[in-house]
């Protein structure tokens, strides 16, 4: 199972002369990740390098180092330490001494990886969208076994033949939800869950 941050994590180091602070956070989606980016950059840094690993999306920026030195270490460090939706930013305040590409490459990458080491982590639980369609007398029973199975209600609609729901929910509770729904209305609920699903 995949894993993510349960909290922001800091992570500082100084490199001849030049302050690295490297922040990182979880981060759902690409619109998370640059909402987390532009709240922690340091407006005094020479420059704020980042990355963010999302699923199968990524995207990095070297902020004006030279190509390939900064965005791309960090996103190797969230790939190494095996984890998704993180975004990490690296600020560095230049202290007077050039790097080369080599020990920047070191600099950025290993501050973002000491700071995803030392960061608490959480399980990615995998989440999926049910479709539930019930009843009028189906009501009661449909709500009582939600509740029983923490899913999320997000969107509840009445018409004339009952209730339409769509829920999101744990994977793995979508066969023992789907079961009691069966049984608590002697099969008569409908039952939809569709293809797309979500890491949370």
């Amino acid at each position: 199972m995949s894993e993510t941050l349960a909290a922001i994590a800091t992570h500082a180091i100084d490199v001849r002369h030049s302050r690295f602070i490297a922040q990182a956070g979880h981060a759902p989606s690409p619109d998370a990740a640059m909402a987390f980016i532009a709240a922690v950059r340091q407006d005094d840094a020479s420059h704020n390098c980042w990355a963010y690993r999302i699923g199968d999306q990524y995207r990095s920026s070297d902020d004006g180092e030279p190509s390939g030195t900064a965005g791309r270490p960090i996103l190797a460090a969230i790939d190494g330490q095996g984890l998704d939706q993180v975004a990490v930013v690296v600020a560095r305040w230049f202290g007077g001494i050039k790097l080369g590409a080599g020990g920047l490459v070191r600099a950025y990458g290993g501050a973002a990886a000491q700071c995803l080491r030392t960061a608490s982590r959480r399980p990615l639980v995998r989440l999926r969208e049910l479709h539930v369609r019930a009843g009028f007398d189906d009501i009661g029973a449909v709500h009582a076994a939600i509740q029983a199975h923490a899913a999320t209600s997000l969107e509840e609609r009445f018409d004339s033949e009952g209730l339409s729901l769509r829920l999101m929910l744990p994977q793995d509770a979508i066969e023992a939800l789907s079961e009691r729904l069966r049984d608590a209305t002697r099969d008569r609920v409908r039952i939809v869950a569709p293809a797309d699903d979500v890491q949370g």
